[in-house]
């Protein structure tokens, strides 16, 4: 077990917490172990703290670092494009090139706008869907994560799985303080991967609602798998109730391949959410869509505006991205190396006699301490043993690996078969460690 130390990121968080609300710039980053941690510079798959300690990083930045960090193309690229300046107000040649990339990578992507993050493109689809279809309400899905904003900080957060009551009628719970009470009465809530659910629930419902919301893959809790037919379903009965299917592949997009989840899988929505591994880590996110959609923003029917959208060093951390993944194809070695992981994982916990479900797909993937044989929505991972896994995670911290404290791992172009083994390695000893 390596000898780590924290010391200096301890003295650096009191340090902080004197100028800043909690020490942290977002809420996620207090949840490390043991606190909040400072890092110097991150290269490859590996990242290091203050403190000197190196770790094999599985976080990847909460995932937009597909190619790794710091990669020497897209630093490159983003260093030439800034020295022409950094935002112009105004048009610029390489953000119709990078238009034009993603119309020609992303299924539903006839025309696009850019943004900064995802929360802000996520109200931009439902803007849109409100003033094409007349309706107010969007149907989402419990333990979805579509941003920090009010109407969707909701539905993923709960006391309790009883706490949730019906499926058909679930409770809804504030994610925070501070949300107006009316917010909730924007969307409808259902259990995900239920398609017989939905459909009972537009046939009552759907002339109040303007959109379904998705994340393609489960990502933010449990990292559940589409159940077979389920978003095929939702394509059906959005176009039969002329409902806006949206997909936020915020985390999906560029992660299972450069068409994003709707490639993968096969079922193009409406309209789209692109953003962390679109720039390798640079802010930018893009609302992409089918025209029949998108002309509510062209013909400035629905305003979207934003000083900071499409910057020189974004755009050009974009297309510097996008080129590398063309140029290598890294999937089949980030699936292939994802797998491997999963399964060493799966015979760690076997070896000492812990149940574990691993499940997801290859370059993201989630650990959970249940002897359940799959997750398949969001009352599922209420039913974990999170002691269990909030140990796994820092004996893993402790061990040089970094991970994601939800228990959800990231693969990277720049993984290598050794930073796998040595992953697998580790688990085997915080496993044992933990298995009494």
């Amino acid at each position: 077990m390596p000898n780590f130390s924290y010391d200096k990121s301890a003295a650096l968080l009191d340090r902080a917490k004197k100028v800043m609300a909690g020490g942290v710039s977002s809420e996620f980053r207090k949840y490390n172990h043991p606190h909040a941690i400072f890092y110097t510079h991150g290269k490859g798959s590996r990242i290091v703290d203050v403190d000197g300690n190196e770790y094999i990083d599985f976080t990847l930045s909460q995932g937009p670092l597909i190619l790794g960090h710091s990669h020497p193309h897209v630093l490159k690229s983003v260093s030439d494009y800034s020295r022409d300046g950094q935002l112009f107000a105004g048009q610029h040649l390489r953000e119709i090139e990078l238009a034009e990339k993603l119309q020609q990578l992303i299924p539903s992507a006839e025309r696009l706008r850019f943004c900064l993050d995802g929360s802000e493109a996520v109200q931009t689809a439902f803007r849109v869907a409100r003033a094409k279809t007349g309706r107010s309400k969007f149907l989402r899905f419990e333990g979805h994560y579509h941003g920090w904003l009010d109407n969707v900080s909701w539905g993923i957060s709960t006391p309790s799985v009883d706490a949730l009551g019906s499926r058909e009628h679930p409770n809804v719970f504030p994610w925070s303080e501070g949300l107006p009470d009316r917010s909730k009465d924007e969307f409808i809530t259902l259990p995900w991967n239920d398609l017989d659910l939905v459909r009972q629930t537009l046939a009552e419902s759907a002339a109040d609602i303007a959109a379904i919301i998705t994340e393609p893959v489960m990502c933010n809790n449990g990292c559940i798998p589409p159940a077979v037919g389920f978003l095929e379903g939702l394509r059906v009965l959005c176009d039969q109730y002329g409902i806006v299917l949206i997909f936020d592949e915020v985390i999906t997009g560029f992660r299972l391949s450069l068409g994003g989840a709707q490639q993968h899988f096969g079922v193009t929505p409406d309209l789209s959410i692109f953003a962390k591994a679109l720039a390798s880590g640079y802010p930018i996110s893009a609302v992409v869509g089918k025209q029949s959609w998108m002309d509510a923003i062209e013909q400035a029917r629905v305003i979207h505006a934003g000083t900071m959208n499409a910057g020189n060093p974004t755009v050009a951390a974009a297309l510097a991205t996008i080129e590398v993944l063309e140029q290598e194809h890294p999937y089949p070695r980030m699936f292939q190396l994802g797998e491997e992981l999963m399964e060493g994982l799966r015979n760690a916990a076997h070896d000492v006699g812990i149940p574990v479900l691993v499940q997801g797909m290859g370059p993201m993937f989630h650990i959970s301490f249940t002897a359940k044989k799959a997750l398949t929505d969001y009352r599922d991972t209420l039913m974990v043993d999170r002691t269990r896994l909030n140990a796994f995670i820092a004996g893993m911290h402790d061990e040089g690996i970094r991970i994601i404290g939800r228990g959800l791992f990231y693969i990277s172009a720049a993984h290598t078969p050794a930073d796998i083994s040595r992953a697998i390695e580790a688990s085997r000893i915080v496993m044992k460690g933990i298995s009494g």
